[in-house]
């Protein structure tokens, strides 16, 4: 699904944003770098950039963690930075490949700032891991609330998606994960949660979307549903069980040049959306 330039642009926080297709064409901001932002250099050439959203807890910092472990260097993104920080205390060892930035996907200058970051300090983004969400809503279709969690779990992420596929077209290079739910898909059963469901049903139509406009530029996007069934409101995972759930969205952000794009993945294994 190619796209096409168009004449019209905007500007978010400073940055030129040109229409192209579902994916914005971004030309970020000039920042000023802080002594305090970790890595003191770019990393080589092989050495992959993974950014993940909401990555301070849960299954988000699970594959920060295991993301990690592979030897990426991770930008753990939160909508709060102490948050972020604390989350380092728990990764031990691997903390020194982490680098934790403010994000609030739901905002365009946020999402600009974190972009513009990117390119100055890294020159690169090979994989975005797309976890940040708000949970369920009420049986009940609140409007408000409806907005609030579209503009969230699906504009959010697509808006994210615009920002950093520059980079990965720069690089020839991308894995995009887009975590959603199975509750999203026509073939559950599974009653309420109205805004929640549609906005992942809505964030697996992206990815087949993007999926195929972006397969000519080396960029894989798939979506992935991490639990393993249909998951109860108010439930906290244990820890044992986020690392389970973690592995589908890693296995999807590290597959080979030649794997699967545009599908829906629980446990590695394609299910029927």
């Amino acid at each position: 699904m190619g796209g096409r330039e168009t004449g019209g642009q905007s500007r978010a926080n400073g940055a030129v944003i040109r229409p192209f297709g579902a994916v914005a064409r971004v030309v970020p901001p000039t920042v000023v770098r802080s002594p305090t932002e970790p890595w003191s250099s770019r990393p080589p050439a092989d050495g992959r950039v993974a950014l993940v959203s909401g990555g301070n807890s849960g299954l988000g910092l699970q594959v920060v963690r295991l993301l990690a472990e592979q030897g990426m260097r991770v930008v753990l993104a939160s909508r709060s930075v102490d948050r972020g920080r604390a989350a380092l205390e728990w990764l031990g060892v691997h903390a020194d490949r982490v680098a934790v930035r403010q994000l609030d996907i739901t905002d365009p200058a946020s999402v600009a700032r974190l972009a513009s970051w990117l390119d100055r300090r890294l020159g690169r983004c090979d994989v975005l891991v797309n976890n940040a969400a708000i949970p369920f809503d009420a049986a009940s279709a609140d409007l408000g609330v409806v907005q609030r969690i579209l503009d969230t779990n699906l504009l959010g992420t697509w808006r994210l998606i615009q920002a950093i596929v520059p980079l990965m077209r720069t690089g020839g290079y991308g894995r995009i994960v887009n975590v959603s739910n199975s509750l999203g898909g026509v073939a559950a059963t599974r009653p309420g949660l109205p805004a929640y469901r549609i906005s992942k049903s809505g964030v697996y139509s992206l990815t087949r979307m993007l999926a195929d406009e972006l397969l000519g530029d080396g960029i894989l996007v798939n979506a992935c549903s991490p639990e393993p069934a249909y998951p109860v409101p108010g439930d906290s995972p244990q820890p044992a069980e986020l690392s389970s759930w973690a592995d589908t969205p890693v296995w999807l952000a590290t597959l080979p040049d030649d794997g699967p794009t545009g599908g829906f993945y629980r446990g590695r294994n394609e299910i029927v959306w």
